[in-house]
């Protein structure tokens, strides 16, 4: 069934203006959200224009070149703020970015860029824990939200830290604290979440980024079985008066396997999770957190909880999902930062299949025969992709049917078929 955007658009009390910093499948997403609910054309300032942003006719490119420093971001926001509030009725654009890497430098530079944009951003000292998979695992602790056990193994100063004996199973998942710091290095073998099968890998994978110069903390967790049919995904707005104004989850059915986006899922859909959205808001609530909140779970089947594996500080690549399925995700942030006014909790109204892949190959990786048979059911009724937007021209619809294509590529490459762990 083809996406059929809410015209005619939908009135704001004020003038309703984007900017977003970054060039992936979530800020297309983002410029889509405001784009069906507002009609408005979205500003992305991005080091390279590629194909999830290029040839749209729903968003206009600023173009960095690929050797562009965070102080040209920086740089080029202030510009297109400036030229923004300028023009006649001029407003005040929202800004957004969907990295945890680029919200960390949006952070520092809040007061300059706070004069021209909108900012829904966490305090210093929140984003700052919430970001921190060890934090996050301490905080979850602190009012009982469950997390798989957790050993942090400390860089600091550019050192290999001392490895304790471990009592967590083998074998055992290893990442980076914080991914900022972890995308400022580089190694051979580097990847975004390690399957550590004995002592001897994790003390060779030690080695290595010390030899990189990694100087911040690594988490070493037990591995939670289950593969990616276990994995949740729960997006969440948080406003200024510290409501949580959008809440919605899903159930993941596939993930990707490439080495730097391993865990980023490719299909999931909509999914009532009483229990898990509870424990979301607690902790959105006790962490003092503010703006969009992406957590990522999963379920433990020796005992059906869900574990917390870490929030992200931002909406998430994925958040059509949301959008798709009744929730639009630019509501809470125009009506929190622009219209000034108390918005009713959204929540997702439809079931919806989101998917960047073809179904031939998700309906390989579905293992179980009774949930193969209601993703079906789903897919007849509603699947949507990010980047397969009615308004676009034919350009984009070639870009979308070649994505789906390297998808099939990448999976044959790097997952060639699905096992009991996800790995």
């Amino acid at each position: 069934m083809p996406d059929t955007p809410p015209y005619p658009y939908a009135a704001a009390t004020a003038e309703v203006d984007l900017v977003l910093l970054g060039g992936d499948i979530g800020i297309y997403a983002l410029a889509r959200a405001f784009h069906e609910q507002y009609g408005i054309t979205s500003t992305v300032v991005t080091r390279k224009v590629a194909g999830p942003v290029a040839d749209s006719s729903i968003l206009e490119t600023v173009e960095l070149g690929a050797a562009a420093s965070e102080e040209d971001m920086i740089a080029a926001l202030l510009r297109v703020g400036r030229e923004k509030a300028a023009r006649p009725g001029g407003g005040r654009p929202v800004l957004l970015a969907n990295a945890d890497f680029l919200v960390a430098l949006l952070a520092a530079h809040r007061e300059e860029l706070g004069e021209l944009y909108h900012l829904p951003l966490l305090d210093d000292d929140v984003l700052e824990a919430v970001a921190d998979k060890a934090t996050f695992s301490q905080m979850c602790a602190e009012i009982g939200v469950a997390t798989p056990r957790t050993v942090v193994l400390d860089f600091e100063g550019g050192t290999a830290p001392e490895v304790p004996e471990l009592e967590l199973g083998w074998p055992l998942v290893a990442k980076a604290s914080r991914s900022s710091a972890y995308n400022a290095v580089s190694f051979p073998g580097k990847r975004k979440v390690f399957e550590i099968q004995d002592r001897a890998e994790l003390l060779d994978l030690v080695e290595r980024l010390a030899a990189a110069g990694y100087e911040d903390r690594f988490v070493v967790q037990e591995m939670i079985p289950g593969d990616d049919t276990s994995m949740l995904s729960v997006t969440a707005y948080v406003d200024t008066r510290g409501r949580v104004t959008l809440l919605g989850g899903a159930q993941v059915l596939l993930e990707e396997h490439t080495p730097g986006a391993l865990g980023n899922p490719a299909a999931m859909f909509t999914a009532e999770l009483p229990e898990v959205f509870e424990q979301s808001v607690r902790f959105l609530q006790h962490s003092g957190y503010r703006g969009y909140a992406n957590f990522d779970v999963k379920i433990d089947p020796r005992d059906g909880v869900g574990k917390f594996f870490e929030v992200n500080p931002r909406i998430g690549r994925n958040n059509y999902y949301m959008t798709a399925a009744g929730a639009n995700v630019a509501l809470p942030v125009v009506a929190d930062l622009v219209e000034d006014r108390e918005l009713t909790r959204l929540m997702p109204s439809e079931e919806v299949l989101y998917s960047i892949v073809p179904w031939r190959l998700l309906r390989r990786y579905i293992i179980d025969p009774e949930l193969r048979e209601r993703v079906q059911e789903i897919r007849r009724r509603r699947t949507v992709h990010p980047l397969a937007y009615e308004v676009e021209g034919a350009r984009r619809r070639l870009y979308v049917l070649a994505a789906k294509v390297n998808q099939v590529k990448k999976f044959l490459q790097h997952y060639p078929r699905p096992s009991a762990d996800g790995f």
